[in-house]
């Protein structure tokens, strides 16, 4: 139950308060206390909340304190023990790193035992230290300082007697306010739990890690882990996950067989489930090792798999061949293959199986293949596949435009995923008749990723961008990126308009479908935000930030980035938490990591190199950003790198996760962790050794969440000896791929949203000067010409210069039923209701009678 509440915290900012007592007793110091520790965590209690825990007995709330405040705890980070190597960071960070790691040579090479010590000559001082065994000098070396061997670097025992008290340091100045969060009472888990699930079953797009792990979290709670089950699930990945959980613990009174029958519509749908029940990812993104199922289970699925379109069935299977000849392993096809006829064809003609005729089982195949000769030929003694891809193929190397749109219309999906490819076939600026017609008939059957994918990339074509990279985002457990040159030729402008225009008609037409508003309120700070893409390998982070997507950098001058992990038992495992720097050429200036701690004139500071995490408290790394001197210094970007330096894969750390705070620029800072300054925190996770979180503009205090991985060879685990170039060519092509205007952004779909579904329009800008843009529909005007005209900031009905554009927004909102999307939830109208998006928690959450939705749902109500 707990790790559901967590769920709900962390979703809906709910939280539930059992026991409730008519005494009360709450309301005094206890209360207060509860508020105060809550609000040093970023969260402030609803006025019903307030009162629910005010009316609890004494030990009530004491239980409930703990819960809550564990709770908030758990979403920050703050619930582990953060103790860096210098346990006075940044005070007493050594400036000559080179001086350091020469004693530190010199005392694991040349001390000896009952010796004195070989740095300072002192007798009776070195003594080794737990568990490494080093010898240490007590007086060259401050046990108040260190938290690891001062040799080795690695945790020393909490107990070893060379550890002293952390003498004070002086009172740290208060940390820069973050934003607050507003808790609300939930008096009902299961309904809330439902409410999630359903969001989360009906989305269009796969589901992040996050998303996964919340669905199987509530399944319990809802009538779906009951094996009532929504009547579509579009996904196919979230498909098999959910029949993978009921399969796996049917509930009473669920027919197992009825809901594979009912279910699994095609022979992928039946390789995730077998996925699914043996540990591994329904993506299908990394090979899994199948367990056997049970016999009824078995013959469940070929019964399922002999009941499909013979030609789907072959292709799928073909789609998965090393997938599908593992599971062949325990499904045993052959066994019953006179039960089962269109099946065994599928694995024979996947095998290669040759073909006796003169056997029963041979000629039973060949019986079976001539009645379907529009999925396979016999090939002597093979059985050959006869695709839709293959046909496909064919026509595009023969540069036929109109074979290749009519087949590829066949399947919408493909078609809009392939579209580029088709445009290069033709040779005017009119589209083909054959391909609109395909685009006009599949374009309403297309999922909301493909078509906004589509959209975002073929808006750009007309542009010459000769000599520049493309960089693609393949299918992984992780996200990695790769990039080659841009070979391709520009599309006409007048092809590309036209395919734009279709495209976004049907995204039109869709939002068009659901309830109106009387108002949109929109922030032109969304262009920033991409749609979310690639979710399926995403980290799980407190904020989720759309991969691509460019942000200001909190208020404060000090960026601290940190990392905590915990190793494995028995495994010593060391990650580095480094910072490469670059000028505006991206050319290597420095570095701040174990080799060199200080960079610059205290610009950037490490707190040292930690080399094991041994737990329960694990290891912890910081280092301090003054943006102010390092924009001074000449440095322009700043490349943030996790990455293991002994080669331990991130996924099989118990505990690993990384982030960022904003910290004043002046008076004295100290080592804590402060969970009202975390502004982002992620997971590290998946078979990765090496992720790049985000790239920082110093000068213009912005930064690009790039949440992507790198491989572990190349030189990423040794920045320095390779002069940073390698970082910095991924670096680059990451930073201009997604300013290139190539993805479609959340300003691109609110703005479409709005003009869809509501006759006015008010803009927040904040460039060139604070101002309220208002729109109203004409009545001449269409929904895309309308859209048109809000995305360009330009001929408004209205242009209203105001200091405060959110408040001016609020009191133009209040009372309406409206769409309100922004960055930041600073728009709060009264009594207003409707849905609200926003990235960053703000006031515009304290009406209840907004419905808060994510770039997910948004995305998702494209169906």
């Amino acid at each position: 139950m707990l790790a559901a509440e967590s769920v709900l915290l962390r979703r809906v900012q709910t939280v539930y308060v059992d026991g409730t007592s008519a005494s009360g007793g709450g309301t005094g110091p206890a209360l207060r206390r509860l508020e105060a520790e809550l609000l040093a965590r970023g969260h402030v209690l609803s006025p019903r909340l307030h009162a629910a825990l005010g009316s609890l007995a004494p030990e009530e709330l004491a239980a409930a304190h703990a819960r809550l405040v564990g709770l908030a705890d758990g979403l920050l980070g703050s619930d582990r023990s953060h103790v860096p190597l210098f346990r006075r960071f940044p005070r007493t960070v050594p400036r000559n790193t080179e001086a350091l790691y020469v004693d530190r040579v010199f005392a694991f090479l040349l001390q000896q035992p009952e010796q004195p010590c070989v740095l300072c000559g002192e007798a009776r001082t070195v003594f080794p230290v737990s568990p490494c065994a080093h010898l240490v000098c007590r007086l060259c070396w401050d046990g108040s300082d260190y938290a690891g061997c001062p040799v080795c670097h690695r945790r020393i025992d909490a107990d070893d007697p060379f550890l002293r008290p952390v003498r004070a340091v002086g009172a740290a100045k208060a940390p820069v306010p973050g934003p607050l969060r507003l808790l609300r009472l939930g008096t009902d888990r299961a309904a809330d739990a439902t409410a999630v699930v359903d969001t989360l079953l009906a989305r269009r797009t796969p589901l992040s890690p996050q998303d996964r792990d919340d669905l199987l979290t509530l399944l319990p709670l809802t009538p779906v882990g009951r094996g009532l089950l929504p009547q579509d699930i579009p996904v196919r990945e979230t498909k098999a996950t959910v029949l993978g959980a009921l399969v796996r613990e049917a509930p009473d009174g669920l027919s197992v067989r009825k809901l594979l029958t009912e279910r699994l519509t095609t022979a992928t749908d039946v390789l995730r489930l077998l996925t699914v029940l043996s540990g591994g990812d329904a993506g299908l993104v990394t090979p899994s090792r199948f367990t056997s199922p049970p016999r009824p289970l078995r013959r469940e699925l070929l019964s399922v798999l002999d009941g499909l379109p013979t030609p789907y069935l072959v292709e799928d299977v073909l789609r998965h061949p090393t997938a599908w000849k593992r599971a062949a392993e325990v499904l045993h096809p052959f066994e019953h293959h006179a039960r089962h006829p269109r099946a065994a064809l599928a694995f024979a003609v996947l095998r290669g199986t040759a073909v006796d005729s003169g056997t029963a089982f041979g000629a039973a195949l060949l019986e079976t293949a001539a009645v379907h000769p529009d999925a396979v030929r016999v090939d002597g003694t093979r059985i050959r596949p006869a695709t839709w891809a293959g046909r496909l193929e064919q026509a595009v190397a023969e540069g036929d435009a109109g074979a290749a749109a009519a087949l590829a219309g066949e399947r919408p999906g493909e078609l809009v995923r392939r579209l580029d490819q088709l445009l290069r076939l033709h040779t005017t600026e009119a589209l083909e008749p054959e391909l609109e017609k395909a685009l006009l008939r599949g374009l309403p059957k297309v999922g909301p990723g493909p078509l906004l994918s589509a959209l975002g990339a073929l808006r750009v074509r007309a542009e010459d961008r000769a000599g520049r990279r493309r960089v693609f985002f393949p299918r992984g457990e992780v996200t990695r990126a790769l990039a080659v040159p841009e070979r391709r030729t520009p599309l006409p402008a007048g092809l590309v308009t036209a395919t734009v225009t279709l495209l976004q008609a049907e995204v039109l037409r869709r939002f068009a479908a659901g309830e109106p508003y009387e108002l949109a309120v929109l922030d032109t700070g969304l262009a920033d935000l991409t749609v979310p893409f690639t979710e399926r390998s995403t980290a799980k982070a407190l904020v989720a930030v759309p991969r691509g997507s460019m942000q200001n950098l909190p208020e404060g001058a000090v960026l601290r980035l940190f990392l905590h992990w915990t190793e494995p038992p028995g495994n010593r495992t060391d990650l580095d938490l480094s910072v490469a720097f670059f000028d505006a050429e991206w050319k290597f200036t420095g570095l701040c990591d174990y080799t060199g701690l200080v960079h610059g004139k205290d610009a950037a500071v490490h707190s040292g190199d930690l080399t094991s995490a041994p737990a329960p408290r694990g290891a912890t790394e910081y280092v301090d950003l003054d943006l102010e001197r390092l924009a001074e210094r000449g440095d322009v970007y700043a490349v943030p790198l996790v990455f293991s330096y002994n080669n331990v894969p991130f996924e099989e750390l118990p505990d690993a996760f990384s982030g960022f705070m904003a910290l004043p620029a002046h008076g004295p800072r100290d080592a804590s962790y402060d969970p009202r300054t975390v502004r982002q925190r992620f997971d590290l996770a998946g078979d990765s050794q090496v992720c790049l979180p985000m790239i920082v503009d110093l000068g213009r205090r912005r930064t690009l969440w790039t949440d992507t991985h790198l491989p572990s060879t190349g030189g990423f685990q040794s920045i320095g000896s390779h002069g940073g170039g390698v970082l910095a060519a991924v670096a680059r092509d990451l930073w201009e791929q997604f300013g290139s205007g190539s993805r479609t952004t959340l300003w691109d779909l609110a703005v479409w949203r709005a003009a869809a579904r509501s006759a006015e329009v008010a803009v927040i800008s904040r460039e060139p000067e604070p101002a309220l843009l208002r729109y109203r529909r004409r009545p001449d005007e269409d929904a895309a010409a309308f859209a048109a005209r809000v995305s360009s900031g330009e001929d408004g009905e209205e242009h209203l210069p105001h200091p405060d554009p959110d408040a001016a927004a609020a009191e133009l909102a209040s009372g309406r039923r409206v769409f309100l999307a922004t960055v930041h939830g600073t728009v709060g109208p009264a009594r207003a209701s409707g849905t609200l998006y926003r990235l960053f928690p703000g006031p515009g959450e304290v009406s209840e009678a907004l419905i808060r939705v994510t770039a997910g749902d948004m995305v998702a109500e494209l169906e």
